[in-house]
């Protein structure tokens, strides 16, 4: 089996296995209960936040858990505009965010905000200069996600939060989730003010993810209840799925520098292979070290990857929560119509090998010559 979808998932790694059956099995307790089985759930929940600090970098009192990016996302859109939506009604972000993004934004919008969604650059990032433009004294919020997930384009977050804050008295929010543990950034001085992150794109468990929140910013939560994550998100703590989510990120953090040059050499070596193969499109900049964009004009998505799981080859044609849907990334950046509907994304992960790259090249011009 080769499996390059890595950007919809990731095999749990045997760290976050081995922390969560530990969970299960031994520290099972509710981490608000006062004796000691629930102690050291708490210390466990607590042990796991100092771990996801540590591969953020920012102090543990600033990271708070969440139930994946998508919680996060809202949380961060939503929050910002119940603080803030009596100094501002305008709100910036981009035409190709995650939906977690994009839907309650929308949401926001049917409620009277103005929203400015700002177009990518034919490489698929976003233009600091078009941000500027688009900066006005009741801007509230700014969301500009890290890395895009379906193409890859990396945008400058910490030119862009110095530019927010410079210009503007708005909130800046980062969607981080593929870029998290992928692209280097340390959250105490990256400057935004909201990162999102998530588990299972890291070798963590799914269901699980975290927000950073800065020092200086002050919001509301999402969820009312029993006031835990110190009031920011309450409802009894996922305390396996935080424990793996932890142990992932400890494991990511071991020789990630080294291992995120070999993922960017294999998809380098990818993209030399695919250059060689007659008729395949290889879509933006690819700038992050895993995710590829590409199309065979005149196939269709949903054909070649058929055509690739019969070889046992798993790859994912866009962002795996809009299965069913043309791309709204590839469409914001002007893609031809036909090029939209061929294309794929492989996304390689820690574990992804040159054989996996060698296999799906090779796979691929058997799937190509087949459905030609």
């Amino acid at each position: 089996m080769i499996y390059l979808d890595n950007a919809a998932t990731t095999k749990p790694c045997r760290e976050a296995v081995a922390a969560m059956t530990r969970a299960l099995t031994e520290n099972w307790g509710n981490p608000s209960a006062v004796h000691g089985l629930g102690l050291r759930a708490e210390q466990a929940v607590k042990s796991a936040r100092g771990q996801v600090a540590e591969a953020l970098g920012c102090a543990p009192e600033r990271v708070f858990f969440t139930s994946g990016g998508t919680e996060g996302d809202n949380f961060a859109v939503s929050s910002v505009a119940r603080r803030h939506g009596k100094r501002g009604r305008h709100i910036i972000t981009t035409a190709v965010e995650h939906h977690g993004v994009l839907n309650p934004v929308r949401a926001l919008e049917e409620q009277g905000f103005e929203v400015t969604y700002l177009k990518p650059t034919p490489d698929g990032s976003i233009s600091k200069k078009d941000l500027l433009a688009a900066l006005r004294s009741d801007t509230i919020l700014v969301s500009v996600m890290m890395v895009n997930n379906e193409t890859g384009a990396v945008n400058d977050i910490a030119g862009m939060a110095k530019l927010v804050h410079q210009k503007s008295r708005a909130v800046f929010h980062t969607d981080a989730v593929q870029g998290f543990l992928k692209v280097p950034f340390r959250a105490s001085s990256l400057g935004a003010d909201l990162i999102t992150v998530s588990g299972h794109k890291i070798g963590g468990p799914k269901g699980v993810g975290a927000v950073y929140m800065a020092d200086s910013t002050h919001l509301p939560p999402l969820l009312y209840g029993g006031g835990q994550e110190k009031n920011m998100r309450s409802g009894t703590e996922n305390v396996p799925g935080i424990v793996g989510f932890g142990a992932a990120c400890g494991a990511c953090r071991k020789d990630w520098r080294e291992k995120t040059r070999q993922m960017e050499a294999l998809k380098n070596s990818c993209l030399a292979g695919l250059a060689e193969i007659p008729g395949v499109e290889v879509i933006g900049a690819h700038a992050a070290p895993h995710i590829i964009s590409l199309a065979v004009p005149g196939v269709r998505s949903q054909g070649l990857i058929g055509a690739l799981e019969q070889r046992e080859i798993y790859v994912s044609a866009g962002s795996a929560c809009s299965r069913g849907h043309r791309s709204h990334v590839l469409e914001a950046m002007e893609v031809p119509g036909p090029v939209i509907d061929g294309a794929i994304r492989v996304s390689l992960g820690f574990e992804t090998g040159p054989q996996d790259v060698d296999g799906f090249l090779s796979g691929l011009r058997e799937a190509i010559r087949e459905l030609q």
